[in-house]
């Protein structure tokens, strides 16, 4: 590329929000300008956009944790049509609410149907504003968010009639009408019960009508289910701006969102107020080194991290699904949060970037128990939504605590952990009081399973989700050790006496013949399976989503004693390698069609699935902390590509980028509850996060490159550091990390 194509992508790039005869050149160089670049230029949205086998990431506008989330609604980003977008996403892979599109075709039946072509190259992609052009009608659409408000732009051509057309996503009750003053009103039923109200205001004046009784007419409201409404233009109409409020409380609250947060603001007023916040949060972490390639990689997956929970207060107020009212509150309220895929690195995130934030969201938490009378494990909108198994909210509360955070009610929340642990059900995708299987699990220490055919007797096993009896086992003994770790430091001796040996009820599944963690059945007899294939798709008949190669590892809550059952440290690693190198005994294809979810494979290791993040940094517990450094450095090279396949498995709203930025920047927490983090291989020369205590915590890695990999000696705060390992408290202290690195192993280094 020559200097002046370089000066012209430049001023392109430079330029927040370009026009139509801009785009071809801004999406031709968008990538191609040399130098240096900030943070929030290197975050791309599209990174990840198809899914392995399943879910994809989305590029999803937002303001870092609120409300207002948007995406165009389509298949995934192979599809190049667009059906719609929505006003806002309620809760992530959850559901949206208010349908816009807008066309230049007479308002039909038809046209709600019509999906609109787009070019990818036309279309741009940030954390805080989104445009594409629509090919065949030539419509130029715009989005920015703000915390309870969106605001659209739509550029159309002239001397055509066009229409903004309305509809709802949601079953049940829904409503739209047009006011004076070129307003819009709406209501719409979310998951049946929960009524969302839109307050929105166009630029310009048009000609109003609804759909009733399946007939256009040109009346300004209607209501009932399915409703649909839209919006005429004049021919000479160039530009409509539709800026609006949404609230979860009521239709007045809606207007307030609206007149209080955006309705005196422009377009690129209001857009650059979001880059400026996504600005601050991620240049709250600075990296120098690695390759361009590492670098976009690690700040889209911090972009990813801020995707959820979300603070639904709105005016001092928030609607609680978990009681059904309105509740005044001085501080904010979130939901959508699913904590098995979130405490295992995204909370421990967090905790160190923003933990008066983290305070908000355990506080809520707190209120959810208050409210509902369980300790939440997937907080949404609606309540608790029975996800996956285990209570691992527990263990973020532990670890939260330990970490120093205090403003929240930790006696209250013990008081949930304590109720979810001695009374609540752990039967996966369920929730209510315990059932005949938990008291089995109390009594014996182990969830019970059922033989290969034998009829399912519990009405309350989920269909679909079966027992997962070794998964409910070992997640158990991780909660339960959480309870009593924390019953310890809140001196409430009896419950600690109480809980500590369920700590240890994964010993109970391990089979020392077969080498595996393996159910039992009601009686305390073996079930003997094929741990890679047995147990029904995702094996949720004994494991979950993953099989009994992943399961080996579920142990995070004492290693030691997970090295002592494998007989040793030598041993111990001999597993490990085995694990990477195994192989499938089967074709993928056969494989996959049992396990979609165990994505990313290499050997029988899923990079593609939370239960294997922790995995590869095991090595440094047995003496052979180099493995690590490989294994962690293939992986993110391996998996995390920065392009559209650049994520191995479900994202999950932040739960695996958090592995991402953590492993990237060359430390992660093992096992949350304990304040420590263990050592990987940065894959950038210098990391410097800006602490909220004013401190910076930071990680030199001399000489490290794609190469120069291996950690040959250390240094903390200029001591010689000997050990793969540091703790929370010296992070927080703006403590500095300094490795040397090279290209072969250092083998002694780390050797405990």
């Amino acid at each position: 590329m020559n200097k002046v194509t370089w000066k012209l992508c430049s001023l392109l790039l430079l330029t927040p929000f370009v026009s139509l005869p801009d785009y071809a050149a801004t999406a031709a160089c968008r990538d191609s300008v040399p130098g240096p670049k900030q943070s929030i230029d290197l975050v791309d949205p599209t990174i990840g956009n198809v899914g392995q086998l399943l879910e994809p990431t989305r590029p999803t506008v937002q303001l870092p944790n609120q409300l207002i989330r948007f995406t165009p609604q389509r298949k995934d980003f192979m599809d190049d049509q667009i059906d719609n977008f929505p006003l806002t996403i309620v809760s992530h892979r959850l559901g949206q609410v208010f349908a816009l599109k807008p066309t230049l075709q007479t308002p039909s039946k038809q046209a709600w149907q019509a999906r609109m072509a787009y070019d990818h190259n036309l279309e741009v992609n940030k954390p805080w504003y989104y445009s594409t052009w629509l090919l065949d009608d030539e419509i130029n659409v715009e989005f920015t968010a703000g915390r309870k408000t969106g605001y659209y732009r739509f550029r159309f051509p002239q001397n055509k009639s066009k229409s903004l057309l309305l509809d709802v996503y949601n079953e049940g009750a829904s409503a739209f009408q047009f006011l004076p003053g070129n307003v819009l009103t709406g209501m719409e039923t979310y998951n049946g019960d929960i009524k969302i109200y839109l307050f929105g205001v166009f630029s310009e004046a048009g000609t109003p009508g609804v759909v009733e009784q399946d007939q256009l007419t040109n009346h300004t409201s209607v209501s009932g289910k399915g409703s649909k409404a839209w919006i005429t233009f004049p021919a000479t109409t160039r530009e409509v701006t539709f800026k609006y409020g949404i609230s979860y409380i009521s239709a007045e609250q809606a207007k307030k969102n609206y007149e209080t947060e955006i309705s005196k603001k422009e377009f690129d007023a209001v857009a650059a107020n979001g880059k400026k916040a996504w600005s601050e949060v991620l240049s709250q972490v600075q990296v120098k080194g690695g390759t361009l390639a590492q670098q976009r990689s690690f700040y889209t997956a911090l972009y990813r991290c801020y995707e959820r929970a979300v603070d639904i207060t709105e005016d001092g107020q928030y609607y609680s699904g978990f009681d059904k009212q309105v509740h005044r509150d001085s501080r904010p309220f979130y939901v959508d949060d699913w904590s098995w895929d979130t405490y295992l690195a995204l909370h421990p995130l967090r905790m160190i970037l923003n933990p008066a934030r983290e305070e908000d969201m355990l506080e809520s938490y707190v209120h959810m128990y208050e409210q509902s009378g369980w300790m939440p494990t997937f907080p949404v909108l609606f309540g608790d939504h029975a996800c996956m198994n285990g209570f691992h909210s527990s263990v973020v509360m532990l670890d939260a605590w330990r970490k120093g955070l205090k403003r929240f009610n930790i006696e209250k929340a013990y008081e949930g952990m304590r109720k979810n642990a001695t009374e609540a059900t752990m039967l996966p995708w369920r929730n209510g009081p315990k059932t005949v299987l938990d008291d089995i699990y109390r009594e014996k220490g182990y969830f019970p399973a059922l033989h290969k055919g034998e009829k399912e007797t519990v009405p309350e096993v989920h269909d679909f989700e079966k027992r997962q009896a070794v998964a409910v086992t070992l997640g158990g003994a991780y909660d339960d050790w959480a309870v009593a770790e924390l019953a310890g430091d809140l001196h409430k001796t009896d419950d600690q006496r109480l809980f500590a040996p369920r700590a240890k009820n994964y010993k109970n599944l391990w089979n020392a013949d077969k080498g595996f963690f393996l159910p039992k059945d009601d009686k305390g007899e073996w079930i003997d399976i094929n741990v890679k294939y047995d147990g029904g798709l995702g094996g949720r008949d004994y494991y979950d989503e993953n099989n009994g190669w992943t399961y080996l590892w579920q142990v995070q809550q004492d290693i030691p004693g997970l090295i002592g059952l494998m007989g040793g440290k030598q041993a111990f690693v001999n597993r490990l390698d085995q694990l990477f190198r195994e192989p499938l005994d089967m074709s993928r294809y056969t494989f996959w069609n049992k396990f979609p979810d165990a994505t990313g494979l290499v050997g029988q290791y899923s990079m593609g699935n939370e239960p294997s993040f922790h995995i590869p940094y095991l090595y440094n517990y047995a003496g052979a902390p180099w493995k690590t450094q490989l294994r962690i450095r293939f992986l993110l090279d391996a998996w995390f590509k920065d392009n559209i396949f650049g994520i191995p498995g479900d994202e999950d709203g932040g739960g695996m980028s958090a592995f991402v930025v953590f492993s990237s920047m060359g430390f992660y927490p093992v096992t949350p509850g304990i304040p420590e983090y263990t050592i990987g291989s940065p894959v950038f020369e210098k990391v410097s996060i800006a602490l909220p205590n004013q401190k910076h915590f930071t990680v030199v890695a001399h000489n490290s490159s794609v190469v120069n990999k291996y950690i040959q000696q250390a240094k903390f705060n200029g001591q010689p550091l000997n050990k793969p390992t540091f703790t929370h408290q010296q992070l927080v202290d703006g403590g500095t990390l300094e490795l040397f690195m090279g290209p072969r192993p250092n083998k002694s280094w780390g050797v405990q």
